[in-house]
This record gives structure tokens, sequence and C-alpha cells, in this order.
């Protein structure tokens, strides 16, 4: 597969959408939501009004095609994301489309944000992930560690 990996550019609206849906995990055997389920308040945030000053993320691109994506914002304690810690850590988000997991899109993303945001001085980026996700075991190759659990969740975070 030829993959590029590219900035996320103000104009990627649309593809941030796409990939905010796939980052949902869905347990086997359960139905995925409605794509309008990234419109909620809870979700959009996410991706809404991408990019501010802070905002850092890369998109992968295979044949035309983005095929996943990778970024972090940062929140306030007034107003934090799930996988919040502080309001010096940025929150990472990262989604690959189904066909192309497993076939290192996701490590390569992943490894590039956090080179970026190393050379940004960032200090630790931190996630949520269902306990049940695959994508669990990627992250703890990066060195992210349990900082919470919550339920079937928890926060992971790795220092840079």
């Amino acid at each position: 597969m030829d993959l590029t990996i590219r900035k996320i550019e103000s104009s990627d609206i649309g593809i941030l959408k796409e990939m905010l849906y796939h980052a949902i995990f869905v347990p086997e055997g359960t139905p995925r939501p409605d794509k309008s389920i990234v419109d909620r308040p809870e979700l959009k945030r996410y991706i809404i009004d991408w990019q501010h000053p802070e905002d850092i993320g890369f998109v992968a691109v295979a044949d035309g095609q983005a095929i996943g994506a990778a970024w972090a914002r940062r929140w306030s304690s007034d107003s934090p994301g799930y996988g919040f810690v502080d309001e010096h850590t940025p929150e990472l988000s990262i989604a690959v489309l189904p066909d192309y997991r497993g076939q290192g899109v996701g490590t390569r993303l992943l490894s590039r944000l956090l080179q970026e945001l190393k050379g940004l001085g960032a200090a630790a980026v931190s996630l949520s992930v269902d306990l049940r996700n695959p994508a669990v075991h990627l992250y703890e190759r990066f060195g992210f560690t349990i900082v919470e659990a919550r339920g079937t969740s928890c926060v992971m975070q790795c220092k840079l």
C-alpha cells in the first residue's frame, strides 16, 4: 500500500467527521450507531472549529483516499474530554477505516503525532479507550499506561 501521512488542514472537517465516527469502539456483535452520533455535542467538540492554534493532527492517505487520522486537542478543566488528564495534556483521538486496520496505519499515524507533540514541547498525551478495544495493545506498545479506570473504559497517558 502506498501510504502518505499529511497534516490535517481546516478544510478536512469532512474527513475528521468520518474518522470521529470510526473512532467509536463498538463491541463485536453490537450494531454500529447511526453516523449522526458524531453530531452530538459531547462528540462533535472533538472536531468542531478545527483548527485552534494548539490543534495538531495527521491524515493517512492511500490511493487518494483518507483511510485514517490521528489528532489531539487540549481541554479545560471546566469542559474536559473523555480522556482528560489536565489542561496541559492534549487528548488524542485516532481512527483507521475498518478495511485498513491491522496494516500498520495506526502505528504510523500515532508515531507521527507523538513525534510532533514532543517537538512542540508537550510533556504527555492522553486518551480514552474501551478496555475491550484491540487498540489498547497499540497504545501500550507506545508506552501508554492506565491512569484511571471508568467501567469498561479507561484513561491512558503517555509521557513524551
